[in-house]
Protein backbone atom coordinates (compact mmCIF):
# COMPACT_ATOMS: atom_id res chain seq x y z
CA UNK A 1 0.00 0.00 0.00
CA UNK A 2 2.85 2.37 0.98
CA UNK A 3 4.69 1.55 -2.29
CA UNK A 4 1.57 2.34 -4.33
CA UNK A 5 1.19 5.68 -2.53
CA UNK A 6 4.88 6.46 -3.13
CA UNK A 7 4.48 5.70 -6.86
CA UNK A 8 1.55 8.13 -7.00
CA UNK A 9 3.61 10.80 -5.22
CA UNK A 10 6.58 10.27 -7.57
CA UNK A 11 4.33 10.54 -10.60
CA UNK A 12 2.80 13.74 -9.18
CA UNK A 13 6.27 15.21 -8.52
CA UNK A 14 7.36 14.46 -12.09
CA UNK A 15 4.61 16.70 -13.47
CA UNK A 16 5.27 20.29 -14.47
CA UNK A 17 2.81 23.02 -13.55
CA UNK A 18 1.63 25.39 -16.28
CA UNK A 19 -0.02 28.80 -15.93
CA UNK A 20 -3.34 28.93 -17.81
CA UNK A 21 -4.10 32.25 -19.51
CA UNK A 22 -7.31 33.61 -21.04
CA UNK A 23 -7.27 34.61 -24.74
CA UNK A 24 -5.53 37.85 -25.76
CA UNK A 25 -8.81 39.78 -26.10
CA UNK A 26 -9.54 38.85 -22.48
CA UNK A 27 -6.27 40.47 -21.37
CA UNK A 28 -4.27 37.22 -21.09
CA UNK A 29 -5.37 36.92 -17.46
CA UNK A 30 -3.84 34.09 -15.42
CA UNK A 31 -6.75 31.92 -14.24
CA UNK A 32 -4.80 29.22 -12.42
CA UNK A 33 -2.29 26.43 -12.90
CA UNK A 34 -2.63 22.91 -14.26
CA UNK A 35 -0.18 19.97 -14.13
CA UNK A 36 1.02 17.76 -16.99
CA UNK A 37 3.88 15.33 -17.62
CA UNK A 38 4.07 16.54 -21.22
CA UNK A 39 2.91 20.00 -22.43
CA UNK A 40 1.38 18.40 -25.55
CA UNK A 41 -1.09 16.59 -23.30
CA UNK A 42 -2.53 19.97 -22.25
CA UNK A 43 -3.65 20.94 -25.76
CA UNK A 44 -7.38 20.31 -26.07
CA UNK A 45 -7.97 20.38 -22.30
CA UNK A 46 -11.14 22.30 -21.35
CA UNK A 47 -10.96 24.84 -18.53
CA UNK A 48 -13.68 26.95 -16.98
CA UNK A 49 -13.61 30.28 -15.23
CA UNK A 50 -16.01 33.18 -14.63
CA UNK A 51 -16.11 36.76 -15.86
CA UNK A 52 -15.97 37.71 -12.17
CA UNK A 53 -12.57 36.03 -11.74
CA UNK A 54 -11.11 37.74 -14.81
CA UNK A 55 -12.56 41.18 -14.02
CA UNK A 56 -12.09 40.78 -10.24
CA UNK A 57 -15.76 41.72 -9.90
CA UNK A 58 -17.90 39.60 -7.58
CA UNK A 59 -21.14 40.70 -9.30
CA UNK A 60 -20.08 38.88 -12.50
CA UNK A 61 -19.50 35.43 -11.01
CA UNK A 62 -22.78 34.23 -12.54
CA UNK A 63 -21.23 34.20 -16.05
CA UNK A 64 -19.19 31.06 -16.72
CA UNK A 65 -16.63 30.95 -19.53
CA UNK A 66 -15.59 27.77 -21.32
CA UNK A 67 -12.05 27.84 -22.73
CA UNK A 68 -9.83 25.29 -24.49
CA UNK A 69 -6.06 25.14 -24.18
CA UNK A 70 -4.76 25.53 -27.74
CA UNK A 71 -1.01 26.08 -27.29
CA UNK A 72 1.76 25.86 -24.70
CA UNK A 73 4.74 28.19 -24.74
CA UNK A 74 7.26 27.62 -21.96
CA UNK A 75 5.22 27.35 -18.76
CA UNK A 76 2.23 29.24 -20.17
CA UNK A 77 -0.85 27.48 -21.61
CA UNK A 78 -2.87 29.82 -23.83
CA UNK A 79 -6.57 29.27 -24.50
CA UNK A 80 -9.29 29.98 -27.02
CA UNK A 81 -12.89 30.91 -26.27
CA UNK A 82 -15.48 28.13 -26.77
CA UNK A 83 -18.55 29.77 -25.23
CA UNK A 84 -20.19 31.15 -22.12
CA UNK A 85 -23.27 30.41 -20.04
CA UNK A 86 -25.02 32.13 -17.15
CA UNK A 87 -25.39 29.88 -14.11
CA UNK A 88 -28.60 27.92 -13.46
CA UNK A 89 -28.87 29.45 -9.97
CA UNK A 90 -28.79 32.97 -11.37
CA UNK A 91 -31.31 32.12 -14.09
CA UNK A 92 -33.63 30.61 -11.50
CA UNK A 93 -33.33 33.73 -9.33
CA UNK A 94 -34.60 36.04 -12.10
CA UNK A 95 -37.61 33.91 -13.07
CA UNK A 96 -40.79 35.35 -11.55
CA UNK A 97 -44.40 34.17 -11.59
CA UNK A 98 -46.99 35.89 -13.76
CA UNK A 99 -44.37 37.06 -16.24
CA UNK A 100 -43.33 35.89 -19.69
CA UNK A 101 -39.98 34.29 -20.47
CA UNK A 102 -38.96 34.78 -24.10
CA UNK A 103 -36.16 32.59 -25.47
CA UNK A 104 -34.64 32.32 -28.91
CA UNK A 105 -31.85 30.23 -30.39
CA UNK A 106 -29.78 31.72 -33.24
CA UNK A 107 -26.78 30.69 -35.32
CA UNK A 108 -25.04 33.87 -36.51
CA UNK A 109 -21.95 34.66 -38.56
CA UNK A 110 -19.48 37.33 -37.45
CA UNK A 111 -17.78 39.76 -39.81
CA UNK A 112 -14.65 37.57 -39.81
CA UNK A 113 -16.51 34.33 -40.52
CA UNK A 114 -17.03 32.66 -37.13
CA UNK A 115 -20.37 30.93 -36.62
CA UNK A 116 -21.70 31.30 -33.09
CA UNK A 117 -24.86 29.90 -31.51
CA UNK A 118 -26.43 32.62 -29.38
CA UNK A 119 -29.28 32.14 -26.90
CA UNK A 120 -30.77 35.46 -25.70
CA UNK A 121 -33.53 35.49 -23.09
CA UNK A 122 -35.99 38.22 -22.05
CA UNK A 123 -38.23 38.48 -18.99
CA UNK A 124 -41.25 40.78 -19.09
CA UNK A 125 -42.62 42.77 -16.16
CA UNK A 126 -46.02 41.04 -16.45
CA UNK A 127 -47.44 38.37 -18.70
CA UNK A 128 -47.28 39.48 -22.36
CA UNK A 129 -49.63 38.56 -25.21
CA UNK A 130 -48.56 36.05 -27.88
CA UNK A 131 -48.24 38.81 -30.50
CA UNK A 132 -45.98 40.84 -28.20
CA UNK A 133 -43.81 37.82 -27.43
CA UNK A 134 -43.45 37.15 -31.17
CA UNK A 135 -42.53 40.79 -31.86
CA UNK A 136 -39.89 40.83 -29.08
CA UNK A 137 -38.41 37.56 -30.36
CA UNK A 138 -38.12 39.08 -33.85
CA UNK A 139 -36.29 42.13 -32.44
CA UNK A 140 -33.93 39.86 -30.49
CA UNK A 141 -33.07 37.93 -33.65
CA UNK A 142 -32.60 41.05 -35.77
CA UNK A 143 -30.27 42.77 -33.29
CA UNK A 144 -28.10 39.69 -32.66
CA UNK A 145 -27.72 38.95 -36.40
CA UNK A 146 -26.99 42.59 -37.25
CA UNK A 147 -24.38 43.02 -34.51
CA UNK A 148 -22.69 39.73 -35.46
CA UNK A 149 -22.40 40.85 -39.11
CA UNK A 150 -20.94 44.22 -38.02
CA UNK A 151 -18.41 42.94 -35.48
CA UNK A 152 -15.39 40.65 -35.44
CA UNK A 153 -15.57 37.47 -33.35
CA UNK A 154 -13.73 39.04 -30.42
CA UNK A 155 -15.83 42.23 -30.46
CA UNK A 156 -19.07 40.22 -30.62
CA UNK A 157 -18.04 37.93 -27.74
CA UNK A 158 -17.19 40.98 -25.60
CA UNK A 159 -20.61 42.54 -26.30
CA UNK A 160 -22.36 39.22 -25.52
CA UNK A 161 -20.67 38.48 -22.19
CA UNK A 162 -20.28 42.03 -20.84
CA UNK A 163 -23.93 43.02 -21.27
CA UNK A 164 -23.78 45.44 -24.22
CA UNK A 165 -25.72 43.11 -26.55
CA UNK A 166 -28.47 42.45 -23.98
CA UNK A 167 -28.72 46.21 -23.25
CA UNK A 168 -29.20 46.80 -27.00
CA UNK A 169 -32.04 44.23 -27.09
CA UNK A 170 -33.62 45.79 -23.99
CA UNK A 171 -33.52 49.30 -25.50
CA UNK A 172 -35.16 48.17 -28.74
CA UNK A 173 -37.77 45.83 -27.24
CA UNK A 174 -39.13 47.67 -24.19
CA UNK A 175 -41.52 49.78 -26.33
CA UNK A 176 -43.27 46.57 -27.44
CA UNK A 177 -43.86 45.47 -23.85
CA UNK A 178 -42.11 46.48 -20.57
CA UNK A 179 -39.12 44.22 -19.88
CA UNK A 180 -37.64 43.39 -16.51
CA UNK A 181 -34.45 41.68 -17.63
CA UNK A 182 -32.55 40.69 -20.78
CA UNK A 183 -29.58 38.31 -20.76
CA UNK A 184 -27.48 36.46 -23.31
CA UNK A 185 -28.02 33.10 -21.65
CA UNK A 186 -25.46 31.16 -23.66
CA UNK A 187 -23.01 31.37 -26.56
CA UNK A 188 -21.23 28.52 -28.27
CA UNK A 189 -18.64 28.67 -31.06
CA UNK A 190 -19.90 26.30 -33.77
CA UNK A 191 -17.43 26.96 -36.58
CA UNK A 192 -14.05 28.68 -36.85
CA UNK A 193 -13.02 30.07 -40.27
CA UNK A 194 -10.18 28.28 -42.04
CA UNK A 195 -6.87 30.17 -41.76
CA UNK A 196 -5.94 32.22 -44.83
CA UNK A 197 -3.43 30.48 -47.11
CA UNK A 198 -0.42 32.63 -47.91
CA UNK A 199 0.29 33.06 -51.61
Amino acid sequence: MARKTQRKLDKWKSKTWYNVETPTFMSKTNIGVTPAEDPELLVGRIVETTVGEIANDFTKHNTKLKLEIDAVNGDVASTRFLGHEITTDYLRSIVKRQTSRIDTNLDVRTKDGYIIRVKPICFTVKRARTSQIKAIREVMGKIVRTRASELTFEQFVEEAILGKLSANIYRNSKSIYPLRRVEIRKTEVKKVPAPAVEA
